[in-house]
């Protein structure tokens, strides 16, 4: 991977290998239980089904609002309590009883290995997640993945973004944002549509393959492909 300057990594599946299916399957039962044990009067599969459409609302937003906005202005003529309130339960929830699903996923002891040797070569980190998730679940699922959070130059979370993955906005604005120049860029990522849309821009991708996501089954194009061991080997030889 010559002239590699700076890395932006996936986190869910990439370097926090799970099955995004089981994974929210894990999860969401246990945030709705945790409403329901604060004294929410909501049903859980109704309120699974809210979220979801929340998760959709961030996905198709504009860049008018950040991601938290709107996920929270929906949710808001959902749920019969405050959107303070209801977001204070949702923090509450991941900073905590969140840390449950580990259970549905299998941290790798090559993600922190591959961080840290991009390090030490001189190459720039940043954690490209999905920016659907509060920060104080990113830095758990960080946590959870075995990997130190301050070895990230830049990490994306619902508060401070306004596009999500697969629009290929959210990876112009990070791009911006840092002053990059997207040939000296490598993406390493395991979902085919929502990663591999940065190379629209420039940058060239590392499609990860020991958990790859492929729900459209769309023909694959990217520049690398491999296992994470595979992808320290290549780190560690750059």
């Amino acid at each position: 991977m010559p002239d590699v300057k700076h890395i932006l990594f996936d986190l869910d599946g990439t370097l926090l290998p799970m099955v995004q299916d089981e994974f929210v399957k894990f999860y969401m039962p246990l945030l709705a239980k945790s409403y329901i044990s604060a004294g929410v009067p909501v049903e859980p599969k109704a309120f699974i089904k809210a979220v979801w459409k929340g998760y959709e609302a961030m996905v198709k937003n504009d860049g008018s609002r950040t991601n938290r906005e709107a996920f929270w202005s929906y949710m808001e003529d959902i749920l019969p309590v405050s959107t303070e309130e209801s977001e204070a339960l949702a923090l509450k929830f991941y900073a905590n009883d969140f840390n449950q699903a580990i259970k549905s996923t299998s941290p790798s002891p090559y993600a922190d290995r591959i961080v840290k040797a991009a390090k030490e070569r001189g190459i720039h980190t940043y954690l490209a997640t999905n920016p659907v998730f509060p920060r104080v679940a990113t830095m758990n699922r960080i946590r959870w993945a075995g990997m130190d959070a301050r070895d990230f130059e830049l990490i994306t979370t619902y508060e401070d973004y306004s596009y999500c993955k697969p629009n290929v906005e959210y990876f112009r604005t990070v791009l911006q944002e840092l002053g990059l120049r997207p040939e000296e860029c490598l993406m390493v990522g395991n979902d085919v549509e929502e990663d591999l849309v940065i190379r629209e821009l420039g940058v060239k991708t590392y499609l990860v393959t020991d958990t790859m996501e492929n729900k459209k089954n769309l023909p694959i194009h990217t520049d690398y492909m491999g296992t994470l061991e595979e992808l320290f080997k290549v780190v560690t030889s750059a």
